[in-house]
């Protein structure tokens, strides 16, 4: 079923915000200080490509630098990826097949504002007990 949802995920608003999520990091790799911030636009573009069955969990040890870089993240690019995110999930909530979908892409909303202290995991590797902060 995972297979099925990540495909037409990826045929009805995936591989376009995939594509604004590799144009972020583009733009970010530009200059060497925002690099780590090309680095999570990337992550996320591979997340939006195939969401279904991963997780995102906090990540161990992050700290102060983790939430200036939230900050800094969310004025930059966050909030327009956010965008994004919610008319994508407008339009795909249209159809019944796309309900899933749009709720997929509103539980995307709070890694992509603030990717940083966030790790994204295949569903089946946490381990029993273990919460992730949301799963699609």
């Amino acid at each position: 079923m995972r297979a099925i949802l990540n495909i037409i995920w990826l045929v009805f608003g995936g591989f376009w915000l995939a594509v604004g999520y590799v144009a972020a990091g583009i733009v970010a790799c530009i200059f060497i200080i925002t690099i780590p911030f090309g680095i999570a636009s990337f992550r996320m573009a591979g997340y939006c490509l195939w969401p279904f069955g991963r997780a995102v969990i906090a990540k161990p040890g992050a700290g102060l630098g983790s939430s200036v870089g939230n900050v800094v993240w969310f004025l930059v690019a966050g909030l327009w990826l956010a965008i994004g995110h919610v008319t994508t999930a407008l339009a795909q909530a249209v159809t019944i097949v796309g309900i899933p979908l749009a709720i997929a892409n509103l539980k995307m909303i709070p890694v992509t504002c603030f990717p940083f202290g966030k790790d994204i995991v295949d569903a089946r590797s946490i381990p029993y007990g273990a919460r992730p902060l949301h799963s699609i």
